[in-house]
């Protein structure tokens, strides 16, 4: 069945003192945009996030947001900049002995000075990893779901609207098999008026039903209309992403009604194909919302 563009889906986790939650949202794209908002101890693991991600959804644009609480010693590591530790040392005693101040500086307070200590995850921590894409992946199934489910209720509009389409184009096919015989019927009152008396060249009159009925013929378009309607029809139940397919046969399915009015010399025909493309632009509306 089709899914929507637009969903959301939420998880969470919380194993070993560690809590993850994710919230992912989706609209309509023309193609897949996936951005990811996550911690920085966890930003190594973006394109992992995103090629899960990828792997169920197809099309849309997808806000990831990621929040992470690890109250466990484990993955995580200590790293104290050094380097940067001894540049306050040296400027705090240089302003000590300027000032003619106490030089005395306790280590733990040099610690709590701005990018001195770090705590950070250990990037090879595959605990971390494992967790966070079983949250990952409960998230996406829920987006999923939700996707699906609008995908359903889009079905059931398009399929109603179809069935439209075709009644239509039923009916202008039938119209249309009385044109010639309509129009050979008014050609020959109109020649007899002006001849009058005059012996009518039947040859001549043949000749002209001919250029008419190549002119005014839709039976190429409407079956063509009818083939467009079964693909559509037919694209509603796989399970592929279609948004893409269904916008170009609506396209071909425009290009054919308007041939057709601009063809048929009948304002049955003419309302008809009105209705035909008022039917196509909501459509048309609807298919940008499929994946």
């Amino acid at each position: 069945m089709i899914k929507s563009m637009t969903g959301y889906g939420k998880a969470n986790l919380i194993e070993n003192n560690r809590e993850y939650q994710i919230e992912i949202k989706s609209v309509n794209h023309r193609y897949l945009d996936i951005t990811v908002k996550m911690p920085r101890v966890l930003s190594y693991l973006e394109e992992v996030v995103k090629k899960e991600i990828a792997s169920q959804v197809k099309r849309g644009k997808i806000d990831v947001f990621i929040t992470f609480q690890n109250n466990q010693a484990e993955g995580k590591e200590i790293k104290i900049n050094q380097e940067l530790a001894k540049i306050y040392i040296e400027q705090l005693k240089k302003l000590a002995k300027e000032e003619e101040i106490s030089a005395n500086i306790e280590v733990t307070e040099i610690s709590k000075l701005p990018d001195v200590l770090n705590i950070q995850n250990k990037q090879e921590d595959e605990t971390i990893k494992n967790e966070l894409l079983d949250t990952v992946k409960q998230a996406t199934h829920n987006l999923v779901q939700m996707r699906a489910t609008e995908g359903s209720k889009i079905a059931e509009d398009l399929l109603a609207r179809i069935t439209t389409i075709q009644e239509k184009v039923k009916e202008i096919s039938l119209l249309s098999t009385g044109l010639i015989e309509e129009y050979v019927v008014k050609l020959e009152g109109r020649i007899k008026e002006i001849l009058k008396n005059q012996e009518l060249d039947e040859a001549r009159l043949a000749q002209e039903v001919v250029i008419y009925a190549d002119k005014c013929s839709i039976e190429e378009e409407v079956t063509r209309l009818k083939s467009h309607i079964s693909q559509f029809e037919m694209l509603l139940n796989t399970e592929e992403a279609i948004g893409k397919k269904l916008d170009f046969i609506i396209q071909e399915m425009n290009r054919e009604t308007n041939t057709i009015g601009s063809k048929a010399n009948n304002l049955e025909i003419t309302n008809g194909v009105i209705e035909i493309k008022t039917e196509l632009e909501n459509v048309r509306e609807q298919v940008q919302n499929i994946e």
